[in-house]
């Protein structure tokens, strides 16, 4: 038997044979559906990507809390916050605190004004040259957090023991000052950071703490205006918020006062860290 192959026979032949290779391209390139995308997705929240070191944000709505570049549930599997509660018109304050530099009093009072309770971040000089202030922040009833002994490049330090003795350093000299165990909130100085040190805070029982608010506040011989202030901190808020602000800043030491007072007037009540949603 003889069978005729014509060259439309030969063209149809090549199509269908083309759609299979695009068909099979399609099965193994494009995004997997079902369970293995499922799996896929997990493992991609689970992990923070190794080009991360920085705490990074981008704000995309306005009054919207932003999106970081770790996801809020990635983070909390190490117990690690960048946002608290978004169903809430709720804001927790918290200072980061390399120094003394006189503007903390103005901070201290404006946050009585308002009961509001805040977090101070500290550093182990800190509590050597401003013993009496640490003593008020306790006595007023914020949190004392863990900002290390020495801030480092948190991101840098692999070994468990180097970064315990960042960690514990700290905490044990926050007690020989105050006779009270510190509260176990970490947050890695500037915001560099590595999944391991994410880890490493959580066997020792932390919450890291990163921030979803904050402006360029911590030059202190380039300081904002209140304007500019304001323009930064008040279209951003939104609910949920852990605001990050230098107690170092002439201008947050000016502007809290009014600061709080408008963020009250949108509905927003300060809670503490401690509160934040489990």
């Amino acid at each position: 038997m003889f069978i005729t192959i014509t060259r439309d026979t030969l063209y149809r032949v090549a199509a269908a044979a083309g759609v299979c290779v695009m068909l099979a391209a399609l099965f193994f390139f494009l995004p997997h559906t079902g369970d293995e995308a499922a799996e896929a997705s997990a493992d991609a929240e689970s992990a923070v990507p190794a080009s991360v070191s920085d705490w990074g944000l981008s704000f995309q709505t306005e009054g919207q809390p932003p999106v970081g570049n770790v996801s809020a549930d990635a983070l909390k599997q190490w117990n690690a916050y960048y946002v608290g509660d978004t169903g809430e018109k709720v804001i927790y304050l918290t200072f980061d605190a390399g120094f003394e530099n006189g503007n903390t009093p103005a901070i201290l009072d404006a946050l009585k004004k308002h009961n509001a309770p805040a977090c101070f971040f500290l550093v182990g000089n800190y509590i050597d040259t401003a013993p009496d202030l640490v003593k008020r922040m306790v006595d007023e009833g914020h949190i004392v957090g863990n900002h290390t002994m020495h801030h480092p490049d948190m991101s840098k330090i692999a070994d468990q023991a180097a970064f315990e003795a960042e960690l514990n350093g700290l905490a044990e000299k926050f007690t020989a000052l105050t006779g009270q165990e510190m509260q176990k909130f970490y947050r890695p100085p500037q915001g560099k950071f590595s999944e391991e040190n994410l880890k490493q805070a959580q066997a020792l029982g932390y919450t890291t703490v990163f921030w979803s608010l904050a402006y360029v506040d911590w030059y202190t011989d380039n300081q904002p205006t209140d304007e500019q202030a304001y323009a930064k901190l008040l279209p951003r808020i939104h609910d949920g918020a852990i605001v990050l602000l230098h107690s170092t800043s002439e201008t947050n030491a000016r502007i809290l006062d009014e600061l709080l007072t408008n963020w009250e007037g949108e509905g927003y009540r300060f809670a503490s860290l401690a509160e934040l949603p489990k």
